[in-house]
């Protein structure tokens, strides 16, 4: 069998909706809506004929019953033709980044030239999910024949039967080990030490950075504006709060383990909706429509481990990439970690900076060392601007790439943690 070399794959644009925090009820867009409103717009820029994408791959995970395989209903509308194939992924909040990944490798091995790969989710539009209780007794009732069984039927309701469960809650419990997210979250806390002034620091910085970079313009080519039904402008991240401060933030309660919890809602990721898309390209697609790459993907790695420690996923990821190609922690000038809850987020770097641990679970001759802040995202993450589940991998794959193009940095990381015991990476280089 003849093994053919390995094709360059570059990511030459990409952009996304803001993320907008969920309230009270549905928001404006569903997640095909997000798809359609910043994929409009990027397309519209392109140089190349939409027909010249080969496949469009869409991450989702709170998919709704309306728009069963939201990738190929976005490809649709967003008029790449009905010979085009698109589907879409679910790994939890590794799926925009799996979207990316399976794209990188199609054109990777010569498949493919040129894939439209995106995350969408529209987490505010999360069902409100029936008991299984109620479900059995709506069950009778539809079986149920003649007045005499109905009666029968209708004298086993319950008022509980009427109080639906939010299904977004159940999706953030692990079933195996019955811990949600955050608890995860206040796992590693323990176990790195890490305390509720270190994570409340963390947070606020978030908040800064992101504000920061709404001020002076550094987003404004990779976040294009939505605009709902009744015309309605939506154009930055909606989460994000500029006068952060540890006085407020010392206010809130622990969410997840009360009193003592190190976890809040200010120093975990917003519930948001949004969607990005990302376009990447072989060398080929490159020189024949005369496109202008971000950055180069050189690398990916997905890692498996206990989901009662999830959020260690980006260290069990990432260190093998650093490890493959023999890169010190000085050769990393950026990284993306996504910030899932601040606790966790600051448990990885502990990990990478403890002798023991990199020896026994990484294989290291040492602790790979201390990250330094000024490289960590820099332009804020998923505590003020939001963390859309299926959509977060994408979106720091693409910020990583602007920012490392913007402060003319060499090499970066983007890595996440993944609900159930997952963890996803990806290594940039400049063009």
């Amino acid at each position: 069998m003849i093994k053919l070399p390995k094709q360059r794959v570059y990511l030459v644009d990409g952009a996304r909706t803001p993320f907008l925090k969920a309230r009270s009820g549905p928001g404006p867009f569903t997640p095909v809506d997000l798809s359609v409103q910043c994929g409009r717009p990027l397309l519209a820029r392109q140089k190349f004929d939409r027909k010249a994408l080969d496949l469009v791959i869409l991450g989702c995970v709170n998919v709704i019953a309306d728009e069963m395989n939201p990738a190929r209903v976005a490809a649709l509308r967003l008029g790449l033709g009905e010979q085009m194939v698109a589907f879409t992924m679910q790994i939890n909040c590794g799926s925009g980044m799996q979207s990316i990944d399976t794209a990188y490798r199609y054109i990777r091995d010569g498949s493919h030239q040129m894939i439209l790969a995106g995350g969408a989710e529209a987490l505010s539009h999360s069902p409100l999910v029936l008991r299984n209780s109620a479900v059995e007794w709506f069950g009778k009732m539809n079986a149920a024949k003649g007045p005499l069984d109905q009666a029968r039927a209708m004298a086993g309701i319950k008022p509980e039967f009427f109080k639906p469960v939010i299904g977004l809650e159940r999706g953030l419990t692990d079933p195996i080990t019955e811990l949600n997210m955050g608890q995860t979250a206040e796992v590693l806390a323990h176990r790195f030490n890490i305390d509720r002034e270190m994570a409340d620091t963390y947070a606020m910085q978030s908040h800064h950075r992101l504000a920061s970079a709404q001020k002076d313009g550094t987003l404004d080519d990779e976040v294009l504006p939505a605009f709902d039904r009744d015309g309605t402008v939506y154009d930055h991240d909606d989460g994000v709060r500029p006068d952060s401060d540890m006085e407020g933030l010392a206010k809130l309660k622990p969410v997840f383990e009360k009193p003592y919890g190190k976890v809040t809602a200010g120093n975990s990721s917003q519930i948001t909706d949004g969607a990005s898309w990302v376009i990447l390209a072989s060398q080929q697609a490159v020189d024949e429509h005369g496109l202008e790459p971000i950055a180069e993907i050189k690398d990916s790695e997905w890692a498996a481990l206990d989901p009662s420690i999830m959020g260690l996923g980006p260290v069990m990821s990432a260190s093998p990439i650093v490890q493959r190609h023999g890169l010190t922690l000085d050769d990393i000038n950026l990284w993306e970690l996504n910030e899932a809850f601040a606790a966790q987020l600051l448990a990885c770097l502990a990990a990478w900076e403890d002798d023991d641990f990199c020896r026994e679970l990484l294989g290291m001759d040492k602790a790979f060392g201390r990250i330094d802040r000024e490289r960590l995202n820099v332009d804020g993450g998923a505590i003020s601007l939001g963390h859309p589940v299926g959509t977060s991998g994408n979106r720091i794959v693409l910020h990583l790439a602007n920012a490392m193009k913007k402060r003319g940095a060499k090499r970066g990381i983007a890595t996440e943690c993944i609900g159930g015991g997952l963890g996803g990476a990806m290594l940039l280089e400049a063009v």
